[in-house]
């Protein structure tokens, strides 16, 4: 059966700013919540519950992606999670909250995969997204149409280039930052 479709409770009001802790430094990402209300939402929601605390960046493509957001590698080693080994929840890469939220990749006017934009990830079928993300290194635009992009780095995108699978999230908070 398949995971329900969610609907967040947070609805965005556009100053939202995500500063994630790594343990190689730290990131802060400008939100689209007026392009991806959605998506903004339920990340805020997912953030600010602890949700990514302690897990793993779990896939690197050099110039391509960095991918975290999988609960399964909280638990994991960051050895075991470099390795692509299954941990007590199961594989890296196939976690998520237990539900899906709807794309807005075709509503969103500014979904563009620039350098160091922050996107949902998401399984072959385009309501898929769940807590999974990933940064673009370097401009990634043939994803524009298949991937929602939700946020923009806007300090720390010298730190995105040296993150590998196994490196910590030690903490991801949303706060309000006027821009």
């Amino acid at each position: 059966m398949a995971e329900p479709l969610y609907t967040p409770a947070y609805v965005p009001t556009g100053d939202e700013v995500a500063t994630f802790v790594t343990s190689k430094g730290v990131v802060k990402v400008a939100l689209d919540g007026k392009g991806a209300p959605i998506h903004v939402g339920n990340f805020t929601e997912l953030a600010n519950s602890g949700f990514y605390d302690g897990t793993k960046f779990h896939r690197h493509v050099p110039g391509f992606v960095i991918q975290g957001g999988d609960p399964n590698t909280r638990d994991m080693t960051p050895e075991d999670v470099a390795s692509g080994r299954r941990g007590p929840d199961g594989m890296p890469g196939t976690g998520g909250p237990g539900y899906r939220i709807r794309h807005e990749y075709d509503t969103n006017p500014r979904n563009s995969h620039n350098d160091a934009a922050l996107a949902m990830a998401r399984s072959m079928l385009p309501d898929s997204a769940g807590s999974q993300f990933y940064f673009c290194l370097g401009p990634q635009h043939s994803l524009d149409s298949g991937y929602t992009v939700f946020g923009q780095t806007v300090e720390g995108a010298d730190v995105l280039p040296t993150l590998r699978p196994g490196d910590t999230i030690e903490s991801v908070r949303v706060e309000h930052e006027p821009r």
